[in-house]
């Protein structure tokens, strides 16, 4: 049987789940082709469905959480399936409404572990307004999994006069990040690994559906996504590849913690590519960028928003200007840095 997938391996390795080029080489030359339909091949963070009514559309999405460890610095598996699913759906425009659950738990989990996760499953669905309402448990056996693995399917509504899309990113557009990137991709790291780097190094797993109304309601945004695996730069150059226009982000507007720059300093990673879960990327009409910068500063998620870079005709793809001056070409994400962050 002829491959459809370009690779030297002739298995799949930790790399092809890294969000990165070989991820979207799976994806495009494998999973599209079998089952790729005109919803799907939009590769958003979430489908848009067909009018449920005149007024709004279905929004859907699911995601699967395998974390290691299962509990971190600012969070837990069971807050980030949340967050992750809500932000999937927010970033789309769309109102998150309900949730449902998949648990496959490895035997020998501690009981008391195992009700942590719920708790904070149920408090993160809480505080970000949706409700969980369907689920599956499943208890494989010991070695099948890593203690726990969740999957989340998410539904929202999208007001029909919205249209957000990596496809609609236009030349002159500005780019605006909610906050400070890299945190959960060095706070995952540290606890799993037990590095004990010095500094706050915590995950900044949150919900910003809230966040994203009040961006929608200051002004016109064309593309949003949050920077999950692959990080920022994985994130951007799949807008550029989507829309066929060229990025350019500014080195020192990006924002990062002291001591998350430290930590990728000392272990030499770049923040541009490590992953983010409570934060988001959008590229707005020019002239609303200000009211939007200035309304997502007035929410705690977005108090260290910051206008980042622009969106040119050509040359196509995504650049660095560095703080020295020069150019730097950001590609995809070619390998694994951290695995299991999500």
């Amino acid at each position: 049987m002829q491959h459809i997938i370009n690779m030297d391996n002739k298995k799949i390795t930790l790399s092809y789940g890294s969000g990165g080029r070989l991820t979207h080489q799976l994806i495009k030359n494998l999973f599209l082709k079998k089952f790729g339909n005109t919803i799907s091949k939009k590769l958003d963070d979430s489908a848009v469905l067909p009018s449920i009514n005149s007024n709004f559309k279905l929004v859907y999405t699911t995601d699967s959480y395998v974390v290691k460890p299962i509990f971190f610095p600012g969070g837990d598996i069971g807050k980030l399936s949340i967050c992750g699913t809500v932000n999937d759906l927010s970033v789309m425009g769309a109102k998150p409404l309900y949730i449902s659950v998949s648990a496959i738990i490895e035997e020998g989990l501690e009981i008391e572990k195992l009700e942590k996760i719920v708790s904070s499953i149920a408090e993160t669905s809480k505080k970000a307004g949706v409700q969980i309402v369907c689920g599956d448990t499943k208890v494989v056996e010991k070695g099948a999994a890593d203690e726990i693995f969740l999957t989340t399917s998410g539904i929202g509504i999208l007001n029909k006069k919205l249209n957000i899309s990596g496809h609609n990113a236009k030349t002159g557009d500005v780019i605006i990040i909610s906050g400070t990137i890299a945190d959960h991709g060095i706070a995952i790291l540290n606890a799993r690994q037990n590095l004990e780097l010095e500094g706050k190094l915590f995950s900044d797993v949150a919900p910003l559906n809230n966040l994203v109304e009040r961006m929608l309601k200051a002004g016109e945004i064309h593309t949003m996504r949050d920077p999950t695996r692959g990080g920022l730069a994985t994130t951007l150059n799949e807008i550029a590849e989507q829309s066929n226009i060229g990025i350019e982000i500014i080195e020192e507007k990006i924002p990062v913690q002291k001591s998350t720059k430290s930590a990728c300093n000392l272990l030499g990673l770049d923040p541009l590519y490590i992953a983010n879960e409570g934060k988001l990327v959008a590229i707005v009409k020019e002239t609303d960028a200000k009211k939007i910068l200035f309304a997502m500063k007035n929410h705690p998620l977005g108090k260290n928003a910051q206008i980042i870079g622009k969106v040119m005709s050509k040359p196509k793809g995504v650049y660095l200007k560095t703080k020295i001056g020069g150019v730097r070409i950001l590609q995809m994400l070619e390998s694994d840095q951290l695995p299991r962050i999500c």
